[in-house]
């Protein structure tokens, strides 16, 4: 259960979700468009409807939703070049999402890198990043967010066996992470989460080194070009359960929001999508298909949080 607190975090992150606008890159989808995935929970139509000039009017008029995610980010999303098939948690609730509004055709993956996602500024190329992106001031200037979908745990990993134990003996050391992340921002200590309070517990005196997704990151602290990955704690036990040798290293250090994104600079009105969304996400917390689906992917209820 969410506390009253968490209550006011919510509104706070509502009013966020009607600020936006700003900057965009040219990235091709991998599977050529259209997935194949599983959802869990109920299905059908919500009653979406939008005007002609909006972006949810266009979404229904083509039956389809263009969707970015990352590739490269299990379990939260990844694709399987050989199968042509894609799956995840981000997966999952982007395919229920396009099922509640009623649509027939099967959503058109999009996969932008996570900087030029984060800039905003889309240039019309998807619709909206189902893609595990934490609500920060920064983000809100230039995109809508919906009402968070899950909170995620943020922490570190090291080497298995590796001599550092502690948060505090990360001092000096080289952490790896995704660039234009919560993560990067942490280490830089400029992370602004609206409503929300967290303690900056690793050590100033780090040096960050960026990469284009949170994998890249791991995979350099396998082959000991870091000393330790920042990214969410289900990505790097998703690494350890794939026989990666890392381990994570102490408790989280913060929880973070995921909501879903618009281009507050689309050519056509977002506002409506944005609003229809949420009202999905709400109906996703209260049947108990987000839960369904974090335990499918996570193996515990990540839906909800007591931190904030």
């Amino acid at each position: 259960m969410r506390t009253s607190r968490l209550r006011s975090f919510v509104l706070v992150l509502t009013v966020f979700a009607m600020v936006g606008a700003a900057c965009a890159n040219d990235d091709e989808n991998p599977s050529g468009g259209g997935t194949t995935g599983t959802t869990g929970g109920t299905t059908g139509a919500t009653g979406a409807t939008g005007s002609d000039d909006s972006l949810l009017g266009r979404i229904m008029a083509t039956d389809q939703i263009r969707i970015s995610t990352d590739p490269a980010y299990p379990p939260q999303s990844s694709y399987d070049e050989a199968s042509g098939t894609w799956e995840g948690f981000d997966i999952d609730v982007a395919e229920e999402i396009s099922k509640r509004l009623g649509l027939s055709q099967p959503v058109d993956w999009q996969t932008p890198s996570w900087d030029v996602l984060t800039a905003g500024k889309w240039n019309d190329r998807w619709d909206a990043s189902v893609g595990s992106m934490t609500i920060t001031k920064e983000r809100a200037q230039v995109l809508d967010f919906t009402d968070p979908y899950y909170y995620t745990p943020a922490g570190l990993a090291v080497q298995q066996g590796s001599d550092i134990t502690s948060l505090d003996q990360l001092a000096g050391k080289t952490i790896g992470v995704g660039i234009a992340t919560t993560y990067e921002l942490y280490l830089e200590r400029t992370l602004n989460i609206p409503g929300y309070d967290f303690e900056y517990l690793v050590p100033a005196d780090v040096t960050i080194k960026t990469y284009d997704t949170d994998s890249s990151a791991i995979q350099d602290l396998v082959l000991g070009r870091v000393d330790a990955a920042f990214s969410a704690v289900p990505t790097l036990q998703g690494a350890i359960d794939n026989d990666k040798p890392i381990q994570l290293l102490a408790d989280p250090v913060f929880y973070e929001p995921l909501a879903v994104a618009v281009d507050k600079d689309a050519p056509l009105d977002p506002t409506s999508l944005v609003a229809k969304i949420s009202e999905i996400i709400d109906q996703m917390h209260q049947d108990g298909t987000l839960t369904a689906l974090s335990m499918k992917w996570y193996g515990e209820d990540l839906t909800t949080t007591t931190q904030g």
